[in-house]
C-alpha cells in the first residue's frame, strides 16, 4: 500500500467548550490533490491551522511522510507551502522585498521559480503590499507558497479574490505541481473547482469527515436528473414511479436511478416532446450531504 504523505488521526481541537473540530482522520498520497470541502464553520480552516501549528491541537496525531509532526519541526515545515484564506503581510514592504525576505528562510535559491510565478500571475514587484487589491494580494500569497518548490501544498480557500482568468492559471499551476509529485490539500467551498482539479474529496460537517471518496466516484452517484416534457406526463409519472425533483405544467425533472435500457423501454410507448438526462451537479450532492 502506498504510504500517505499527510495523515491525520482523530484530530480534535476545542476552544474551551467550543468545538473547532471533533474527529478528523484522513490520508493523502504523494501527488494527490485532496479536496477538503464544507460550509463555513465546518472545521476546514481549524484543521489546516492545526496542521500548520498555528493553533495547538486538543488531541490526535498529525503525520508528514510517516513521521509525527511536532510544533518545533522546522525542517519538515520547510517542505510545506501554505496559503491561508486571508493574507496578512508586511504592509510597508514592496512585493520584491517581501519575496527576498521570504527566500531568506530557505537554504536554497528560489529566484528561478519566483520569476516564473511572477510572470505567470502578472505581479508588479515594485508595488507596496498596502497598495495591492485583494486579488493581487492573493497572487503574492501564491508565489510565497510555491517559490521554494515545496513537496506539500496546503491551500485554504486559495482562489478567493482571484478573477476567473487567474483562477484558471492557478489551477494549471496546481496540475503542473501534481505532475511533479507535489501533494496538495485543497480547502474550498467552490464545488466546480474541486470537481475539476481534485483526485479525492472529503466532506467535513460539524468538525467530522462525513464522506470521503475519489472524485470520479462522487460524480458517479447512483442517480441522474431526467427531464421530460410530454402531453402524457401524468401517465409517465405513474409508469416510471420515480421521485420528482421539480415539476412545472407538462415538464418534470425526475431523480432517476433506472438504467438506460429500462428507461427507454418504459418511455417508448409515450409521446415525448423533450428529454434530457444529465449528471447531478456536485453542488446538489453537496447540499444533500449537509441536510
Amino acid at each position: 500500500m502506498e504510504k500517505a504523505i499527510i495523515e491525520l488521526k482523530h484530530l480534535k481541537k476545542y476552544y474551551g467548550n467550543t468545538r473547532g473540530i471533533e474527529d478528523v482522520s484522513l490520508k493523502i498520497k504523494k501527488g494527490e490533490i485532496y479536496g477538503f470541502i464544507g460550509p463555513n464553520g465546518a472545521g476546514k480552516s481549524t484543521t489546516i491551522r492545526t496542521i500548520m501549528g498555528l493553533i495547538n491541537k486538543s488531541s490526535g496525531n498529525i503525520y508528514i511522510n510517516g513521521k509525527e509532526l511536532e510544533l518545533d519541526d522546522i525542517e519538515t515545515k520547510r517542505n510545506i507551502g501554505y496559503l491561508p484564506s486571508e493574507m496578512n503581510l508586511y504592509s510597508d514592504m514592496k512585493v520584491k522585498q517581501l519575496f527576498d525576505y521570504h527566500e531568506s528562510f530557505y537554504n536554497k535559491n528560489c529566484s528561478k521559480r519566483k520569476k516564473q510565478l511572477v510572470k505567470l500571475l502578472k505581479i508588479d514587484e515594485e508595488k507596496k503590499i498596502e497598495d495591492l487589491s485583494l486579488g493581487n494580494l492573493k497572487k503574492v500569497g501564491i508565489v510565497l507558497s510555491l517559490m521554494h518548490k515545496p513537496e506539500i501544498l496546503i491551500l485554504d480557500e486559495a482562489t478567493s479574490g482571484l478573477d476567473p482568468i487567474m483562477q484558471n492559471i492557478f489551477h494549471d499551476i496546481l496540475l503542473e505541481e501534481k505532475e511533479k509529485g507535489t501533494t496538495i490539500l485543497y480547502s474550498s467551498h467552490i464545488l466546480s473547482e474541486v470537481s475539476s482539479i481534485c483526485d479525492k474529496v472529503g466532506f467535513i460537517k460539524d468538525g467530522k469527515i462525513i464522506k470521503e471518496d475519489l472524485i470520479e466516484n462522487i460524480k458517479k452517484e447512483s442517480y441522474t436528473y431526467l427531464k421530460i416534457k410530454s402531453n402524457e406526463i401524468e401517465k409517465i409519472k405513474k409508469e416510471l414511479k420515480l421521485k420528482i425533483y421539480k415539476e412545472l405544467d407538462n415538464e418534470v425533472i425526475f431523480i432517476n436511478n433506472l438504467n438506460p435500457n429500462e428507461l427507454v423501454n418504459k418511455l417508448s410507448k409515450y409521446n415525448i416532446e423533450y428529454l434530457l438526462i444529465e449528471e447531478v451537479p456536485l453542488e446538489d450532492l453537496f447540499i444533500n450531504y449537509y441536510k
